[in-house]
């Protein structure tokens, strides 16, 4: 396998979509080794047929609001890989959404997917809509005018979108609600859905406590644990709320909260009615962290800065791709960082995994760290065949153990000689093996 030539190909054919290009580098730089060691993939051109989507759709959405003035949005999906399992991966409302970012998202939902050990292939969707400053109604109509050219294009057996930024219950409500009615049928299309709809019980809290599970695991790798653990966290959404929630159960204190608008310095910790308030501020549909600040005597905001800048020893990116650079990394190196791990999807750049890599620093990245939210969303799709609802202590222990079962593949497949961990190479090549094989196993199709 020639990397360059690959990418440089990728690039001649899809210029213009740097965070794409960026999802694809990391993958084949990491397992050029385990490819040449098995000619069968590069006889069956597995590599060639990995880094392109198997279809993807694209559609406008008009739609009405409140005044009466059309508006029209774009919208997409792609379905990226299907050998192990149905299409899988959220839908993204927001203004930055494009085509890159899409299939960054759904290149990396391939191998994060194959990690869980569940039969769920890669996708991803979205639109560049956005909810907030939208009346109810009108995210309503948008999403209903959405489901009405995606609901041909997906199933049960076929592609089961969930939420992402911008998507949560409110909107997987409307979007069930126009399936339900197009298809004529109660099945499990999508996951996030409410309790009382065929939801799963802690799939909102999922890639938060995943996330510290994962980094539990790491650190028990060095016989060590998160209690006394001052831990900074990005963004204040539902992956920031339940890595705040479960950091916390498991004796952490979690300093830093962000948006947007800045970042939230409480050194008396994140916990109990605080992180109860971060549900309040993101249902306030502001995206601001700052009112924080404000109800919290202790606390202080910081604005236009990141929560990087404070000295702690864990980091966890929880919002979006590339919030952690470079000089971001450097300054948590400064500060005696002794781990970084992200809970967002391609949280840091190649420049901040170089820096950690560098200093022997235990980094992990999101396709494994983040994987408990796609895991319970396949556990939501096996309790809606299974007409069933598991109780919480059973779909937290089920995840539990997906995410341990994760840090051992990479483990088994990162480790060096020296005993450090490179768990970006054993993330990469445990979930490609799984999937590159059953290409193979399929044919040319």
């Amino acid at each position: 396998m020639k990397v360059k030539e690959i990418l440089a190909e990728l690039e001649k054919k899809h210029p213009g979509e740097p965070e794409y290009h960026q999802a694809v580098k990391e993958v084949l730089e990491t397992i050029e080794d385990v490819y040449n060691e098995n000619p069968r993939f590069a006889k069956a051109g597995v590599l060639e047929r990995l880094v392109e989507p198997d279809r993807i759709f694209t559609f406008k959405v008009p739609w009405m609001d409140d005044k009466g003035n059309v508006q029209v949005n774009l919208g997409y999906r792609v379905q990226f890989n299907g050998a192990i399992g149905p299409y899988k991966g959220g839908l993204r409302f927001h203004p930055t959404v494009n085509l890159s970012i899409l299939k960054f998202l759904g290149f990396e939902q391939i191998f994060k997917n194959s990690l869980t050990s569940l039969p769920m292939g890669g996708g991803k969707g979205g639109s560049d809509f956005d909810p907030k400053g939208k009346s109810e109604n009108e995210v309503m109509r948008f999403c209903q005018s959405f489901m009405l050219e995606l609901w041909k294009h997906i199933g049960p057996e076929t592609d089961v979108p969930a939420g992402d930024i911008g998507v949560g219950g409110r909107e997987i409500g409307f979007l069930y609600g126009m399936y339900k009615k197009l298809a004529s049928e109660h099945t499990g299309v999508l996951t996030g859905k409410g309790l009382n709809w065929g939801g799963s019980l802690v799939r909102p809290e999922a890639t938060g406590f995943g996330g510290i599970y994962f980094v539990k695991e790491m650190l028990a790798t060095n016989n060590d644990t998160l209690q006394g653990k001052k831990v900074s966290i990005s963004g204040f959404g539902n992956v920031a709320w339940g890595a705040a929630l479960k950091a916390t159960q498991l004796g952490a204190t979690v300093v830093t909260i962000s948006g947007p608008d800045g970042y939230i310095y409480d050194p008396a910790g994140i916990s109990g009615e605080k992180i109860d308030y971060m549900l309040d501020l993101r249902a306030s549909n502001q995206d601001i962290v700052e009112p924080y600040a404000k109800k919290f005597a202790g606390s202080k905001f910081v604005k236009g800065k990141k929560p990087w800048e404070v000295k702690v020893d864990i980091a966890l990116p929880c919002a979006t791709q590339n919030e952690l650079n470079g000089a971001d990394a450097q300054t948590l190196i400064a500060n005696k960082v002794m781990l970084v791990a992200e809970i967002s999807n391609m949280g840091c750049t190649p420049e901040a995994i170089a820096e950690f890599h560098k200093n022997k620093i235990q980094y992990a990245p999101g396709k494994a760290v983040n994987a408990g939210g796609v895991a319970t969303s396949g556990l939501e799709m096996t309790q809606n065949s299974m007409k069933l609802n598991w109780n919480k202590d059973e779909v937290d222990e089920k995840l539990h153990s997906i995410m341990v079962n994760i840090h051992e593949a990479c483990v088994k497949y990162g480790k060096r000689a020296d005993g450090y961990v490179d768990y970006v190479k054993g993330a990469n090549i445990a979930g490609f093996l799984k999937v590159a094989n059953a290409m193979v196993d399929q044919g040319l199709v």
